[in-house]
């Protein structure tokens, strides 16, 4: 008897908490982000396409930091975009041949 009575409140409580707490799309908690597109086009003509639209070039930021010898220059240059873009609270989301998507949380 305890067994079972122990067993319906426990459903009950399942029950209860999925009728109220089911809805994972409730739109007051979505996490909304915005995403960044670093272009790689060689050292001086890399560019981030921020969330706005607007295109910053990178290159002369780039030339300024002394890549060392026998290091690959796109995976050099692009790691330290990357890490800039971390500062500012992006963080990875993908990559394709050219590009390296980056996002960061929005708060509303």
């Amino acid at each position: 008897m305890k067994n079972h009575l122990l067993a319906t409140i426990f459903a009950v409580i399942i029950c209860l908490g999925l009728a109220t707490g089911g809805n994972a799309a409730d739109p007051i908690h979505q996490q909304i982000s915005e995403y960044a597109t670093i272009r790689w086009q060689g050292r001086d003509n890399s560019y981030i396409i921020r969330p706005s639209g607007q295109v910053e070039f990178v290159g002369p930021q780039l030339a300024r930091i002394k890549k060392p010898d026998r290091v690959d220059e796109r995976a050099f240059y692009l790691n330290a975009v990357m890490n800039a873009l971390a500062k500012e609270g992006y963080e990875f989301a993908g990559i394709s041949n050219d590009d390296i998507i980056m996002k960061r949380a929005v708060h509303q």
